[in-house]
């Protein structure tokens, strides 16, 4: 397997199928995305949250995503590039909206509204729980497809049970700032059921596909402020559902100086072994 890192930035590199300009063109604005290489057949979520981002971002470049709701109704096939289809609903001077479908021959495999704005003055206030320091270097860790630095002292592969919470700082190579949104997507697709699965003693994130079945069927995020990912940041998440065969999880992501810069939520597939 290729340099993870540089593997992924090549996947947020898009390219052009179709130019985005005129903003009042007619018809969608098409990109193509590669995908990782990686040791299974199919994709990533998190690698199309991440090209969801860049394809809205080369849309719409002089405003910057707000918010962002994905559907994934099929699973991608790793061995065949994704062509991002981008709909403009809206496009006003401070407001953009929209519309990008993900597709394969197989059909559609994800779907994306996408919110957009040029960003305001205005006054700030927020409340959230105050953030501990960094951790140091003892804390340092391992969460499979994340290719920077991770600190944490919980262990979602553990299989004793704990409360639904997870907290883990990371902090990418030194980067271009304007990738902070698209590898933040792709970092929040990670952990969010193994959250979900703690308190359930016997059960962990290694077992989807043999002690249970996960998918995730929609994720959402919100992007608050600028941001750098080479800067530490604070992921803090909760699930505080399973019900019907599902579970749900929402977190937020936090600066250094516990500035909340983006928060998100994630709702998937998740059938467990019969009592």
């Amino acid at each position: 397997m290729p340099d993870l890192w540089n593997d992924l930035l090549a996947c947020l590199d898009l390219r052009a199928d179709s130019p985005a300009d005129p903003p009042e063109a007619a018809g969608p604005v098409v990109f193509e995305g590669r995908n990782q290489h990686l040791e299974y057949h199919r994709l990533f979520g998190g690698q199309i949250l991440g090209q969801f981002v860049r394809a809205a971002e080369a849309t719409c470049p002089t405003k910057r995503v707000k918010s962002l709701h994905a559907l994934f109704p099929r699973e991608g096939k790793a061995s065949e590039p994704v062509r991002y289809e981008v709909t403009r609903q809206h496009a006003g001077r401070s407001f953009a909206t929209l519309s990008i479908v993900a597709r394969q021959s197989s059909g559609v495999i994800a779907t994306a509204s996408v919110s957009m704005h040029v960003g305001e003055d205005g006054p700030e206030l927020q409340t959230v729980d105050a953030v501990p320091p960094v951790l140091g270097e003892d804390d340092r860790a391992r969460v499979d497809l994340i290719p920077w630095e991770i600190r944490t002292t919980e262990d979602l592969n553990s299989y004793e049970s704990s409360p639904p919470e997870y907290e883990m700082w990371m902090r990418t190579p030194e980067v271009d700032p304007a990738l902070a949104p698209a590898l933040t997507a792709y970092a929040t697709d990670l952990t969010l059921i193994g959250t979900a699965l703690r308190p359930l003693e016997g059960l962990a994130q290694t077992g989807n596909g043999t002690v249970f079945t996960s998918a995730v069927t929609s994720h959402t995020l919100w992007f608050h402020r600028p941001f750098r990912t080479d800067e530490w940041l604070l992921l803090r998440q909760h699930s505080p559902l399973i019900a019907h065969g599902r579970c749900f999880g929402r977190g937020d992501v936090l600066d250094e100086k516990g500035t909340l810069v983006a928060s998100f939520a994630q709702e998937a597939l998740l059938r467990l072994p019969r009592p």
